[in-house]
């Protein structure tokens, strides 16, 4: 059971940062980029509720507004 979180990590770790570098060079709206990964995310199978989604979302985009 580890080794399949560890690859389940691994894989949405893998998401995040690709996901974290595309944003970075995109001079898109926050309201368009939040959309983007929304559905980036959902386009690679990853089943989320609404609010687990909104929640993620938002992780990420105050983790890349913290690097810049």
């Amino acid at each position: 059971m580890k080794n399949g979180v560890s690859i389940f990590a691994a894989v949405l770790g893998g998401m995040v940062i690709g996901l974290a570098c595309g944003v970075l060079f995109t001079p898109e709206k926050g309201a368009d980029v939040r959309a983007r990964i929304s559905e980036a995310i959902k386009s690679r199978g990853i089943k989320l509720n609404r609010k687990e989604m909104e929640n993620l979302v938002d992780d990420i985009t105050d983790e890349l507004k913290t690097e810049d």
